[in-house]
C-alpha cells in the first residue's frame, strides 16, 4: 500500500526534471505537447510521479542535422547601392 502512495505522489515540474534529468521548462513543453499529463493546482502544474514512465524513454537531445545535399544553398543578399544626389 505504501508503494502505491508513493507513486502516486504529486510532483512539481521541478522535481519531475530533477527525476528525469532535464529542465523544468523541458518538463512543461512535455505537458503542453500533451505527451505528459498534468493538473493545474493554483499557478503550478502537479504531475503524477507514475505518469514520469510515460516519457521516460523518450530520445533526448536535438534531432540530427540533415545532410549537406539536403540543405540548400544560403543565397546571398544583394548589396545596396549608393542612393544617386
Amino acid at each position: 500500500m505504501l508503494q502505491t502512495r508513493v507513486m502516486n505522489a504529486p510532483l512539481t515540474t521541478r522535481q519531475a526534471a530533477e527525476r528525469l534529468g532535464v529542465t523544468d521548462s523541458r518538463i512543461r513543453h512535455l505537458v503542453l505537447e500533451g505527451r505528459l499529463p498534468a493538473e493545474k493546482f493554483g499557478r503550478d502544474l502537479v504531475i503524477r510521479e507514475h505518469d514520469l514512465r510515460l516519457v521516460e524513454d523518450r530520445k533526448v537531445g536535438r534531432p540530427p542535422k540533415r545532410a549537406q545535399a539536403d540543405v540548400p544553398a544560403p543565397t546571398k543578399a544583394k548589396e545596396k547601392r549608393p542612393m544617386k544626389s
